[in-house]
């Protein structure tokens, strides 16, 4: 930190250090080797390297792959405290549970973007339908309702399908067929941000 400090000419050094230390609950650690310091602390540590000038712009690409979920979670608290003090902060994740942490999000796929706005804003213009479809032989019903008109995403949920489909009147009469099966029960659901990603994913070149 010392260095980076040097680098963008903070003067007095040691005081913008201290300071950013204390800021990012590193005091603790400020004789700790960063080689030494777990996954969480060293991306914190990246992140006082980052902010230590003040920037008015921090983009972060994908800053918690590898982390535990504690830290993620802790890295994650100091990202909105830095958006609470002016900071504008860009993240680029794979984690749908880490874009519904954001203001607004966006969808870009080589080189396009396909959605953005608030999570609920993405959600609601993807103009999904989610049913919740629990029972016995969930396995067999899975593999039945794929290539069913209507059906455009079947993923397990423990013991449970979330069953996904943009036309909503063919997705319902299919389920209605389904709802025949002994001891099967069809419910409402709502659709998530991960089933608009693997709805966008479905139609991307890869």
């Amino acid at each position: 930190l010392m260095f980076v400090a040097r680098l963008y000419q903070l003067k007095p050094a040691k005081l913008h250090v201290d300071r950013t230390l204390e800021d990012l609950g590193l005091a603790s650690r400020r004789n700790q080797l960063a080689g030494t310091l777990s996954g969480g602390w060293k991306q914190r540590l990246a992140l006082a390297a980052c902010i230590m000038h003040k920037p008015k712009l921090l983009l972060l690409d994908e800053p918690t792959a590898g982390v535990d979920p504690k830290a993620r979670r802790d890295f994650w608290d100091e990202i909105h405290r830095l958006a609470r003090s002016g900071l504008t902060v860009l993240v680029s994740t794979h984690y749908m549970d880490e874009a519904e942490r954001c203001h607004r999000i966006s969808y870009i796929s080589y080189g396009r973007m396909l959605a953005t706005g608030t999570v609920e804003e993405v959600i609601r213009n993807a103009g999904l339908t989610t049913y919740v479809v629990s029972g016995p032989k969930l396995n067999e019903i899975a593999g039945d309702l794929r290539g069913k008109p209507g059906v455009e995403q079947v993923a397990a949920f423990g013991a449970t399908l979330h069953v996904v489909g943009s036309d909503k009147t063919a997705l319902a009469a299919t389920l209605e067929d389904i709802r025949a099966h002994d001891g099967i029960t069809v419910e409402h659901g709502e659709t998530s941000l991960e089933d608009v990603f693997i709805q966008f994913m479905s139609g991307s070149k890869d």
